[in-house]
């Protein structure tokens, strides 16, 4: 397979890393990059994440998009392919692709639906959301307002396996 960049994102509990860990699994030569590792470095000063960015979340937001693109492109030009994910929602989503313009990117979105979510969430070891109502905001952002870049996948109703193989069915680009 020739190397490509898969770019996977979604709400908290949508599957991102399970998904890329598990598309990343059946790839030869590949790397799962969890654009959340960025934000886990920083020792002191870290910006809490919510619905609403502070200035400096909104900082270190773009920060870790920037240092996950270069280390995805430094991957890819050893010959890796790279699945890399993280929550990238509303107008930054193409301002991330753009970030990999004339590489082959193949743009992900897992949207199963707020119950699926809320599911999810409540069977997890930790916590990304407050309430539903918190839950309801992220899912109306994601729908109406990130752009219908890439694929987008419902995968309320699939498997793992089942929405890594409709990943892998779309055409590289």
């Amino acid at each position: 397979m020739t190397p490509r960049i898969f770019l996977i994102t979604g709400l908290m509990a949508s599957g991102k890393t399970t998904v890329a860990q598990a598309l990343a699994e059946r790839l030869p030569k590949s790397v799962h990059l969890k654009g959340d590792a960025f934000r886990r470095m920083i020792v002191h000063g870290q910006a809490a994440m919510s619905f609403e960015l502070t200035d400096e979340a909104a900082s270190q937001l773009k920060l870790r998009y920037d240092l996950a693109a270069a280390a995805a492109k430094r991957y890819f030009e050893d010959g890796f392919t790279v699945v890399y994910q993280d929550i990238i929602l509303g107008p930054a989503l193409e301002e991330v692709a753009a970030k990999f313009e004339g590489l082959p990117l193949s743009v992900v979105v897992l949207c199963p639906d707020a119950a699926t979510i809320a599911s999810r969430e409540a069977a997890r070891n930790k916590s990304g959301y407050r309430n539903r109502e918190e839950i309801a905001a992220f899912d109306r952002v994601l729908r109406e307002e990130t752009p219908r870049i890439g694929i987008w996948i419902d995968s309320s109703g699939l498997t793992v396996r089942q929405t890594v193989d409709q990943i892998l069915e779309e055409p590289a680009p």
